[in-house]
């Protein structure tokens, strides 16, 4: 049968138009949402048989020297793991990657981990290499006593991270609140808070090592070493999903291998952690390494680091201030120690130091 054009009109063509558009926008996107299935989908496998690993890490500081010392040493690959490692400027966006499902390990501060755990997410911490917030309260040289720092800004990295439970732990010590008395300021990768001072955005700024080293050689002066302050603190450890450990509790005990070793090599080989630490932090500097070594890996580096109670009830004590869930908290709930348990059980660990 033929139709003369005259029988369509103007209003029919538009809506097949805009019916057709709207096919072929569904179309796009399941296609769109197909291809992002398989690629995630890729990933999980390849992860899950242990082909490809991806361990983040989220601070440059020493407190990271047993996770760099693992690839360089070939330990991942020394218990059948090929890890590729990623930085992230701070804890946050290194939880986002971990809950994204973009990782499988991350080295972050046990806070970051509660926290997101507290809001719902697959997260478990399997242990704490350091229990205390190795970080100093470095502040502008006019700032002589503690009442010279109302009023001021003290730099973090990032809110949510160990930097600011560290800010907010110096700042009640002088007997301040935080954000009332004293403001923090969000200023990035915790380097960049050098750079804050110098150009007098803040007065004050929380710094790990090596920074507060270089930040003292420039005229700042450190006003509290938090780390003395002896508060058990989950600084930093390892996380993981709930689901990634219990679906691949073969890979998570051979990661954990790969550290406790590590910690292990760190301790007994100086010259071999300073040469790590340097090229990590793109530093030749020796005695900044040397200072750098002593705090973060011989003083404060556990030897077996099994997550306590007591560390997590800190961390909950100081998320209640801004977080009302924290309050109440078991804080077993937030760590899973089993894996460490048996390999300290097994002689596996005590092995390393013979």
């Amino acid at each position: 049968m033929n139709v003369s054009c005259a029988n369509f009109k103007p209003m029919d063509l538009s809506m097949r138009s805009t019916a057709d558009h709207r096919h072929m926008i569904s179309w796009r996107l399941l296609s769109v949402f197909f291809l992002i299935g398989l690629l995630i989908l890729a990933a999980t496998v390849s992860a899950q048989d242990g082909r490809k690993l991806r361990a983040g890490y989220a601070s440059l500081s020493g407190n990271m020297t047993p996770f760099w010392a693992a690839r360089e040493a070939g330990l991942f690959k020394k218990y059948g793991l090929d890890v590729d490692l990623v930085a992230f400027p701070s804890g946050t966006e290194g939880m986002a990657a971990m809950i994204a499902g973009e990782i499988e390990f991350l080295a972050i501060a046990g806070s970051t981990t509660a926290s997101a755990a507290l809001g719902g997410a697959d997260v478990i911490s399997l242990g704490n290499t350091v229990e205390r917030l190795v970080t100093s309260l470095m502040v502008n040289p006019s700032i002589q006593k503690p009442e010279d720092l109302k009023g001021k800004a003290v730099g973090i990295s990032r809110f949510g991270t160990s930097i600011d439970t560290a800010a907010r732990m110096a700042i009640h010590h002088y007997g301040y609140e935080p954000m009332k008395d004293v403001t923090i300021v969000q200023v990035g990768a915790v380097s960049s808070a050098v750079a804050a001072l110098r150009g007098g955005r803040i007065q004050a700024a929380i710094l790990s090592y090596p920074t507060l080293i270089r930040a003292r050689r420039e005229g700042f002066r450190e006003m509290l070493d938090i780390a003395s302050l002896g508060v058990a603190y989950a600084s930093t450890g390892v996380t993981v999903r709930r689901s990634f450990m219990a679906q691949r509790r073969d890979v998570v005990t051979n990661y954990l291998k790969s550290i406790l070793e590590a910690i292990a090599r760190v301790k007994k080989d100086k010259p071999f952690a300073i040469e790590v630490m340097s090229k990590y932090f793109r530093i030749n500097d020796r005695e900044m390494m040397e200072e750098t070594y002593e705090v973060s890996v011989n003083k404060y580096l556990k030897r077996v680091p099994a997550p306590t109670a007591e560390a997590f009830r800190s961390v909950l004590d100081e998320l209640a201030q801004v977080n009302p869930k924290a309050k109440g908290q078991d804080p077993t709930r937030f760590y899973d120690d089993s894996i460490l348990q048996e390999l300290e059980k097994s002689g596996f660990i005590n092995a390393l130091y013979r």
